[in-house]
């Protein structure tokens, strides 16, 4: 299969759908947090699929690696909140969405090995 777009990418559908999940989840998160981690929660999780994309059309395999790169750690900073809202216990389902941002992770390495050595 050809990826003549950045939608086409699996990582990328697969971190948006994650986004629209969570949009759902946190929307149950306590109202005095909406400017905290309700608000970090969601920052994080759509600069994902938003460096994917942004990253598809830069010209140069090193421009688009550091999009990439920087997804890895969107991804990263998400895990970390998503933590902290499972310690809150603002967020039941946490494991789920965990193995989701690990699977992510492994096939933005993955894509960036490949930018990298094409």
């Amino acid at each position: 299969m050809t990826v003549s777009n950045f939608k086409d990418l699996k990582v990328w559908q697969i971190s948006k759908n994650l986004v629209v999940d969570l949009y759902r989840v946190t929307s149950n998160f306590p109202k005095q947090e909406v400017f905290g981690i309700t608000a970090q929660i969601r920052r994080s999780a759509v600069s994902i699929p938003s460096n994917i994309a942004e990253g598809f059309f830069r010209h140069g395999k090193k421009d688009y690696a550091h999009f990439i790169s920087m997804a890895v750690g969107s991804a990263s900073e998400l895990e970390t909140q998503l933590i902290i809202a499972g310690e809150l216990e603002f967020l039941e389902n946490k494991d789920g969405f965990l193995q989701r941002i690990d699977e992510i992770q492994k096939m933005l390495h993955g894509l960036r090995r490949a930018i990298l050595s094409a």
